[in-house]
């Protein structure tokens, strides 16, 4: 098709302006001439000519408040079931990958990677109702939503949310080889496992039980987790494991684990020199392994190979993004709503804390040996410390025998945060907890009346604490996700103002385990633990999201790299930042441990989105502490208002729900005034 026209279409837009001013009043210029350009500035070749153009222009603007309502109200009701039923045919299509219900076939991969809405933005730029949306409805910049955000009304926002999805016009072609090169990711990550029975040590030794399988890196570092409160085992059997422990993620950031041993209960694998050999010893049927040879060979850098690919496919989405031209900036202007030095100053500020060296020490005196980096997942402070993970294990399992028995105990749960009967029992239907096949994560629903999905790990004899505890996790994004759909006001404001909202939500569930277990209620001495608990828990992961926005920045600057010199890139940045943050801290120089997450691999920079939850979390906490000590309000009408605030602009969700901005000083002065407690 011939190009178009550029000085008729330029014509027809200034004879068009004053047509519609004329009609309309000089009351409705700005809204005439913003969404004008936003139109043209979409309109393509092959959408048709510029007479085409004029035609939809004077056919589809909506020049005064009610016609603006109604054409509001079609998109919100119409995109509502396209979002929500596109989302409920992706589950479908993910569900054998996802959960754990049997052997994942070839074919399966393929359905996952599939995405029934790639072609939606496509379809609606074709069919033009994408022009209409930008005819009508303003796209704004980070800048306006920062400061002119506070003067909105909640439908400004709402039009503004239903512009930005139509902001860039993006190919389906590119859609999909991102959404496949995500779903190959996932497959890579939720089946890197290790039969931990068939680690040995540099004797040959079995340390670890028969039948104990785990998930890198989730699963290796909660073992690390619970082996601080394991009270039965010789202090230095649990210290020799938690090193194991650390070196075999060290080995799978230097992607020197051998091939064969991943996911394989048929052969034995000792860690210190490498040897792989025939097990002697069977704790698990694993038929589709039984093939697999011996081999010390490494898996060739498949783990920097997987991340390349991701990379890869993100930048073909770079040219159609020309405000946010890169994935970094897409993150932080568009996903986090939030500047990268502003957010990047926030971590810092909590990674220089004059306070973690003293949480540090703290530590260390309460281990009784100097810090070693594998203590960045320290968990003494918290209330479960005070009780044998299989003691926790036991009363898990004697509650929970099936994730049944937990979806039915959801309301129980609910209550017992506050929320009366009705309430808790209407949230509770609109959950169905899924057994995962990887680690747990929640799905919120696409559409009202349609249930979000709770995922956690299902195990032959029942939840266990890890499960218990990561359902807790995954209910508090459910929560959030059901409240801030099914009772909003505006469809287009369903959820938070960005995934680091509702990990803070998730995180404020997770941290009430033990009182839904109904072993600890807290008092002065358990929450100054707690606030020391989350200092050292963000302190950790502020300095993992550091490895991950730098490992991005380094992509970028070498869009050529090969696998290999992305993983020495990687391992340099990680030992960089370990030597900025931490080493200052515990001590020691250059590990890698950092760059041990999963999520670097898979998620596409999603890791600063943890720390940033922690904070958010702590902001959350506190905040309800203060409406619980002032009685006049419920735990539960607080969530239940804060989750209705919806996602506007982080920073003005903050100053609504809690009364300032997002900020880590709450959590920093906490943990001050808790050591001040401690020491006493």
């Amino acid at each position: 098709m011939a190009s178009i026209d550029l000085n008729d279409m330029k014509q027809r837009i200034e004879k068009l302006e004053k047509r519609l001013i004329a009609k309309y009043g000089d009351k409705q210029t700005e809204r005439i001439q913003r969404g004008l350009r936003q139109a043209a500035d979409m309109w393509l070749p092959e959408d048709g000519t510029p007479e085409d153009f004029e035609n939809l222009v004077q056919t589809y603007f909506a020049g005064t408040d009610g016609e603006k309502d109604i054409l509001f109200k079609k998109f919100e009701k119409q995109l509502e079931q396209l979002i929500g039923h596109n989302l409920m045919v992706q589950l479908s299509l993910r569900e054998q990958v996802d959960l754990d219900l049997g052997p994942v076939q070839p074919v399966d991969q393929i359905f996952a990677g599939f995405d029934p809405g790639a072609h939606l933005h496509d379809d609606f730029f074709q069919n033009k109702l994408a022009h209409i949306i930008l005819l009508n409805f303003p796209v704004t910049t980070l800048e306006e939503r920062i400061q002119q955000g506070s003067q909105w009304t909640r439908r400004q926002w709402a039009e503004a949310r239903l512009a930005s999805m139509f902001s860039k016009r993006v190919p389906a072609s590119v859609t999909q080889k991102i959404a496949q090169s995500f779903a190959d990711a996932d497959a890579y990550i939720g089946d890197y496992k290790f039969y931990m029975h068939h680690v040995l040590d540099e004797n040959g030794d079995r340390l670890f039980n028969s039948g104990l399988k785990l998930l890198s890196h989730w699963d290796l570092r909660d073992e690390i987790r619970g082996l601080y409160s394991n009270n039965t085992d010789d202090p230095k059997l649990v210290l020799k494991k938690q090193r194991m422990l650390q070196k075999i993620m060290e080995k799978v950031i230097e992607q020197t684990v051998p091939a064969s041993v991943i996911n394989n209960p048929n052969l034995d694998w000792n860690l210190f020199s490498n040897e792989v050999s025939v097990s002697p010893v069977k704790d698990e049927n694993r038929p589709d392994k039984a093939d697999v040879k011996p081999s010390s060979e490494p898996e060739a850098d498949t783990r920097y190979a997987t991340l390349l690919n991701i990379f890869k496919a993100c930048k073909l989405e770079d040219p159609y993004s020309q405000k946010n031209p890169t994935l970094i900036d897409r993150r932080f202007n568009e996903d986090r709503e939030i500047p990268e030095d502003r957010f990047s100053s926030i971590l810092v500020e909590v990674l220089t804390a004059p306070e973690i060296k003293e949480v540090a020490a703290l530590i260390s005196k309460r281990l009784g040996r100097p810090l070693e980096p594998f203590d960045l997942w320290y968990t003494g402070f918290q209330a479960r410390g005070d009780y044998s993970e299989e003691y926790l294990d036991k009363l898990c399992t004697e509650k929970y025998p099936n994730l049944k028995a937990f979806q039915d105990d959801i309301p129980n749960i609910l209550m017992k945060m506050g929320f009366t009967e009705q309430k808790a029992k209407y949230i509770g239907n609109q959950i169905s907890v899924d057994p995962v096949r990887g680690s747990g994560h929640a799905f919120g629903a696409g559409m009202r009346f349609e249930k979000a999905h709770l995922r956690t790990e299902e195990l032959k004899g029942g939840m266990n604490y890890k499960s218990f505890n990561t359902g807790m996790h995954e209910l508090g994004h459910c929560t959030e996700q059901t409240i801030s759909l099914h009772w909003i006001d505006e469809y287009f404001l369903n959820g938070v103002p960005n995934t680091a909202f509702t990990e803070g939500m998730a995180f404020f569930f997770q941290g009430k385990d033990m009182e839904m277990l109904g072993l600890q209620k807290p008092d002065e001495k358990t929450r100054a633990l707690r606030a020391l608990n989350d200092l050292w828990s963000c302190y950790e992961i502020s300095a993992v999201a550091m490895v991950d926005i730098a490992v991005w920045h380094w992509m970028y600057d070498h869009p050529e790299a090969t696998p290999t010199q992305l993983k020495a890139a990687v391992i340099d940045i990680a030992r960089k930042c370990w030597n900025t943050y931490c080493a200052p801290v515990f001590g020691l120089q250059d590990s890698p441990i950092l760059a041990i997450y999963s999520h670097m691999i898979h998620s596409g920079l999603y890791l600063p989105d943890y720390p940033l939850g922690h904070i958010i979390e702590a902001q959350i906490q506190y905040h309800i502490e203060d409406i619980a000590a002032e009685g006049k309000k419920s735990v539960a009408d607080e969530i239940e208002r804060m989750d209705k605030l919806g996602c506007i602009g982080p920073d003005l969700w903050m100053q609504q729900a809690t009364g300032s901005p997002v900020s880590a000083r709450p959590m920093i002065h906490a943990a001050a005034e808790a050591l001040k407690i401690i020491k006493e």
